[in-house]
This record gives C-alpha cells, structure tokens and sequence, in this order.
C-alpha cells in the first residue's frame, strides 16, 4: 500500500493547464461573429476552460457542489452568533434540501454532494458522504487544531471524492463548506499564509458585531501565538489552525484539478482552502475560478494572494457553496460560447479584424 505521504507527494505534483490550447481558443474567439473582445472576461474564462479541459472544442460542463461541514474547537471561544449545534442541524438540513445551496444547486443543474469531515454529532442520513476525521477539531487556542496525519488525511479524503466525481463524469467542481466556528480557522489559515493581522482577515462571520469581530481577531492572535504556524509549511499551517472541511476542500481542489476539471471557488472560507493547496501545488492556479467576493474583509485579501478576479459582487456571506453555484452557469456559458457560436467565414459575415 502506498503510504499516506508519497500519496500526498503525487497529488501535489500537478502539471499546469495547457497553454498551448488556451492560445489557440483566443484564437478561434477572434474568429467569432463579434468584435475583438467583446464578450470581456467570457472570453478570459473561455479560454481558461479550455486550456484546463486540453482542447479547443471541450464538452459541455458537467456541474457538482462539494458542500464539506465539520465542527471547531475553537467555538468554544465565543467567536460565533451561532451555538455549535448549528453545525449538524444545518447538515440535516443539506440532507432534506432545504439550504439555500440546495435550492441554488437544483436551480443549475448541479449535483450537491454534501460531507460530513468531522461534525460533532455524527448524521448518518444516505445523502451525506461521511469522510469523518473526528467529532471536530481541538480548540487551537491551546494546541494544533489536529494532527499532521489527520491533515494529509483530510486531503486525500478529499481528493479521493474528487476522483469519484469525475471519473462518473463531473468536469467543474464548486466548493462549499459549513461549520460554526470555520470563518475563524479560516481567517487564521489566511493570515498565517499571507503574513497579515489577525484583524485584517476577521469578519462578522454568521453576524458578529464589532465587539464580536474584535474579540475573533483577538483569539485568532492566540491561535498563532500559541501554534506558531509557519507559511513554508502549508501542511503544517492547516494541521495548526484549520479545521477538517478546510482540509477536505484542499483536497478536492487538487484532486478535480488533477483530472483536469475546473475548479470553482466560493467564499472566504473555500479562498482559504484554495490558498493551502495552492502553497502545496502553484500550478493549481490556473484551474480554479473565483465566483464572488464576499463581504468578509479577509476574502479581499485572499483573492489578490490567488490573484484571481472575481465573476460576482452579490455581498454574499453566506457560505455553503452559494456563490460558487451561482457561478457555475457563467462557467458553462463561456464555454459555449468557444464552441457553439458561429465564425465570421461560417455565418458569412465580414470580418473587418477588429
């Protein structure tokens, strides 16, 4: 059996998109019956699509949504308008379709693949995927959040679900993600990769007020005190203070990117994802897409670090792969638009080059 680390070791080892058919599709949109970069950013993710599909004609996109929901310790700290419980009550709801991503997910088409990474209370239900890692996270005030092994173990999780979906079809992956507590992991995962202040990436979260905000900057500045994570070591980062969903998403994101499917993020908490598997895998960047920006303060700051533009502005803060469900239409319409719309030469129209 191949151990946990060389598995790791090969799924970090991703090749880029292809560039050579990202050129080649501007190309052919130039042909199209329009003025040269009309269609603005359309054009751009075309494009990107098929440099990550690796032809200029790819098939129509095939949609799913990876919601992954776990608990955190660090709740305990009083950094959430919401009780822990929340958490499972919310996967139950998931798992009766009643969640804004459900209706958002029905309304595009898109298959919702809802996990359990580790909530605190179990919820065997048969639509939800249980990749459990433990019953939440420790409380990364007073220690790692999880062990190493726990953290590898959470990514190849993930990326082994990515490698299902996509080996039945799926060839654009949203990533959403649910736990009280998980704006915190995620704003101290952010601030210990980017190098910033606790209170540059803390936010009202579920709807914190500003004593709240500030009393969440102030326990993510424990967390890194107390764990001293260190950015050469995204691995190291995440086991320190992140939490099981963060490091399932990292794991799909790779995973999905891997078989090169599209990668399409949502919010705050799944940018930070995005920012470990990135400092895993930098060739990673050219397959993930950024659907919105969050009214999170920290999201701002993520996204320039993935450099990466955002599809929306709705101020969504919501989480749970709303944004990015949103998204995955304007996704699939890009790529219609490489591969249905007609030539100048087809539709004998001239063309005046410009």
């Amino acid at each position: 059996m191949v151990e946990p680390g060389a598995q790791l070791a090969a799924l970090v080892a991703l090749g880029g998109v292809d560039e050579a058919v990202r050129a080649a599709a501007v190309a052919e949109l130039d042909r199209k019956t329009k003025p040269r970069g009309s269609l603005g950013r359309l054009e751009e993710l075309a494009a990107q699509v098929a440099a990550i599909r690796g032809t200029v004609r790819p098939d129509p996109l095939v949609p799913a949504i990876v919601v992954a929901a776990a608990d955190h310790g660090v709740a305990a700290e009083g950094v959430s308008a919401y009780p822990q419980e929340v958490t499972a009550q919310m996967v139950a709801n998931f798992a009766s379709g009643g969640a804004a991503v459900c209706v958002l997910a029905r309304a595009v088409g898109a298959e919702l693949v809802v996990v359990d990474a580790g909530v605190a209370t179990p919820f065997d239900h048969p639509a939800v995927r249980s990749l459990r890692l433990g019953p939440g996270t420790a409380n990364a005030v007073e220690g790692p959040a999880m062990t190493r092994d726990q953290a590898i173990g959470a990514i190849l999780a993930g990326a082994l679900l990515a490698a299902e979906l996509t080996a039945r079809g799926v060839t654009a992956v949203g990533l959403g993600e649910m736990g009280i507590g998980n704006t915190t992991s995620a704003a101290a995962v952010s601030a210990a990769l980017l190098g910033c202040r606790p209170a540059d990436v803390c936010g009202p979260g579920t709807g914190l007020d500003r004593e709240g905000v500030a009393r969440k900057a102030e326990v993510v500045a424990r967390m890194l005190e107390r764990n001293g994570p260190d950015a050469r070591d995204p691995l190291g980062v995440l086991a320190a203070v992140g939490g099981f969903e963060l490091g399932v998403l990292v794991g799909v994101a790779l995973g999905a990117a891997a078989r090169r499917g599209v990668v399409v993020l949502d919010g705050f908490i799944t940018g930070a994802a995005a920012l470990v598997a990135l400092a895993l895998a930098p060739a990673l960047r050219g397959y993930v897409v950024a659907s919105h920006r969050s009214a999170e303060p920290g999201h701002r700051l993520v996204l320039e670090a993935l450099e990466l533009a955002p599809l929306l502005e709705l101020e969504l803060r919501l989480g749970e792969g709303s944004g990015a469900a949103l998204a995955l239409p304007i996704v699939a319409a890009a790529r219609d638009l490489l591969v249905d719309m007609a030539t100048f030469g087809g539709a004998g129209v001239t063309d005046t080059g410009r």
